[in-house]
């Protein structure tokens, strides 16, 4: 089968590799859609920890082909999405429904094999039916159940003002998510002039591009000079998770949903608004929850069946497998604006 391996640093290699066997409790999935993360792109440039060879993808999706001979739950030909995460069950915290916390994890696309090949061998556990979507959605589920356990945890009322900084995949997924809620005033923060004309497009009431214009000064002219009751960091940047501080109203909260890639250093203001406007931070890592995998997936996977979210217009580029590198070209140096790439590990879908 076609694998597209990762030999050193954003280094690929469209090799020829044995298609993997199954244990007597796993799926083999014939992949049909694999997207990006974006934290794949910080680790095409900041390193990569799993060593090499590596496969990545874990955003996927695609068809069952195999079953194991314990497997009775599925049938050959089911439509899935894939559960990347692989928490141990046995520690302290897998036994308290924290799976996201379990120290000995393993991951698809990272420590593992994920879905930048054409087959996956995973645990049956791990498969979810997404019934008629499309692969692309059902590869998109990943994401939107990490979206969904932040709103989860922020419970949005209506009424509220949210901010959402950040309108990548998670964050645009968010503002969705929030407009489904019922919330009306959402405020979206970035500093790319086409996310925040997205961000516009799918529900916010605002948006601020943070490099041009004075991010305080506007948010107190939106919201009163109170401040917003929700903020999402989804940005992942040490500046925007110092800014959600400076623009939560009193009591308000704050879900860092975005991963950190340096030292974040508050100055006294910021730190101080913490204990003096009693924040409530939260952090959201991951999507899981018990039952394995969670509310999340099962909420993220009904959304998008039900049509309450949509979720193809998030894919702006689109690439056989032969051409990975050049994708993570363009990703790694930014040399398009894009939101979600998508990979075929079966080829290119018609476009008849």
């Amino acid at each position: 089968m076609k694998a597209a391996v990762l030999e050193a640093l954003n280094q690929f290699s469209i090799k020829d590799i044995p298609q993997p066997d199954i244990g007597p409790q796993e799926v083999l999935v014939k992949v049909m859609a694999a997207g990006t993360c974006g934290s794949d792109s910080h680790k095409m440039i900041q390193g990569w920890k799993y060593g090499y060879p590596a496969i990545m993808g874990h955003e996927f999706a695609g068809q069952i082909v195999a079953l194991g001979a314990q497997i009775s739950t599925f049938k050959v030909g089911q439509r899935v999405a894939v559960i990347p995460f692989k928490p141990c069950f046995h520690c302290y915290y897998c036994q308290s429904g924290y799976f996201q916390m379990c120290p000995h994890y393993s991951m698809l696309g990272q420590q593992e094999p994920g879905g930048f090949e054409q087959y996956v061998a995973v645990p049956a556990r791990n498969v979810l039916d997404i019934g008629t979507m499309s692969y692309e959605e059902g590869a998109l589920i990943e994401p939107l159940a990490v979206a969904v356990h932040a709103l989860l945890k922020a419970q949005p009322q209506v009424g509220d003002t949210a901010i959402v900084f950040g309108l990548g995949t998670i964050g645009d997924l968010i503002v969705r998510l929030l407009q489904a809620s019922g919330v009306t005033n959402i405020i979206g923060v970035d500093i790319d002039a086409q996310k925040l004309q997205a961000g516009l497009n799918e529900g916010c009431s605002h948006v601020v591009n943070s490099r041009q214009e004075d991010l305080e000064k506007q948010i107190q002219q939106y919201t009163a000079n109170l401040g917003a009751d929700i903020v999402f960091e989804c940005a992942g940047s040490q500046i925007t998770e110092e800014q959600t501080l400076l623009v939560t109203k009193r009591g308000g909260k704050i879900l860092y949903v975005g991963i950190a890639y340096a030292d974040v250093m508050l100055h006294q203001r910021a730190f101080e608004n913490i204990f003096r406007h009693e924040l409530t931070l939260h952090g959201c890592w991951n999507s899981y929850s018990a039952p394995f995998p969670g509310k999340a997936w099962s909420a993220a996977i009904a959304l998008v069946n039900k049509q309450t979210i949509t979720l193809q217009d998030l894919i702006s580029h689109k690439f056989a497998l032969d051409d990975i590198q050049a994708a993570f070209q363009m990703i790694t140096t930014h040399a398009q604006s894009y939101n979600k790439v998508m990979f075929y590990p079966q080829g290119l879908p018609s476009t008849d």
